[in-house]
């Protein structure tokens, strides 16, 4: 599931509502012919919104990033104030059909990640980006675990196109399918960076931003508390009862946020992008 929303729509429309609209209705075209090449359907347009469904989630993000590169070399001569950009969320996950309209948390979650997005950015979800980061040549940025509004908390990933995670740059296409530089050191452990230090700080941070909410907090918690004990004297150490206590409490906390609602209706599902 792809989700695309205008950022500051509100805005744009009370500087200029005819103009606004009509930048609209052109960036909808392009983005349905884009969603068309890529085997897609527009499955609603509610408001400046676009959501759209792809029988592959390689597919769903190839398309997204093309999207944010029309819509960029459009805009490049706009009026900062004039311009128009989307953020784009992206979810694979089981959806429930209605004739031709779909719903369920895989359609909520897309839309609540578009709305962690930068203006002319991309956000997936862990899902998403299992299936695709080692089959396109992009880069991700993790933002851990996010507490999303009305649904369960979501690990995401934002996508950096040459080095970018906001608005990307023209990039050459062939056939559909597009190439940017990779973040290399976030995929293999062994690479190192211009002055020849290892990744393994990047690979910690990487992991440490992975980690539960409530589990993190516990743990930067308990990092203050032993650094505040050795600073004050290890005459007398005591750090390690509210370390205990912290970290109880944050594997409690994440335990109870995964366990599953055991009074949810069991319902056929079509699974989609």
């Amino acid at each position: 599931m792809l989700c695309a929303d205008v950022h500051g729509y509100s805005r744009l429309m009370g500087a200029d509502e005819a103009g606004t609209l009509e930048t609209l209705r052109r960036y909808r075209t392009a983005i349905a012919g884009l969603v068309e090449r890529h085997e897609g359907r527009i499955v609603n347009t509610w408001g400046d919104a676009v959501i759209a469904e792809f029988p592959s989630v390689v597919e769903a993000v190839q398309c997204a990033v093309e999207i944010q590169q029309e819509i960029a070399s459009q805009t490049s001569n706009a009026p900062g104030a004039q311009q128009m950009q989307f953020r784009i969320g992206i979810n694979l996950g089981d959806v429930m059909v209605d004739g031709s309209d779909i719903f369920g948390d895989g359609v909520n979650i897309a839309a609540r990640l578009q709305e962690l997005a930068e203006p002319g950015g991309i956000v997936v979800s862990a899902p998403v980006y299992d299936q695709v980061h080692n089959k396109l040549s992009i880069g991700f940025d993790c933002l851990g675990q996010q507490q999303l509004k009305n649904v369960a908390p979501v690990t995401s990933y934002r996508v950096t196109v040459g080095g970018r995670s906001g608005q990307p740059p023209d990039l050459p296409l062939d056939g559909g399918a597009f190439h940017a530089r990779a973040f290399a050191a976030s995929r293999a452990p062994d690479v190192r960076d211009g002055d020849g230090r290892s990744t393994w700080i990047t690979a910690i941070s990487d992991h440490f931003a992975s980690l539960p909410r409530p589990l993190a907090v516990a743990l930067t918690v308990s990092g203050f508390l032993i650094l505040i004990n050795v600073f004050s004297g290890l005459h007398r150490i005591w750090f390690h009862w509210p370390v205990a206590v912290l970290l109880f409490a944050g594997i409690m906390r994440t335990a109870l946020q995964n366990r599953p609602p055991s009074d949810k209706i069991e319902r056929r599902r079509t699974r989609r992008d």
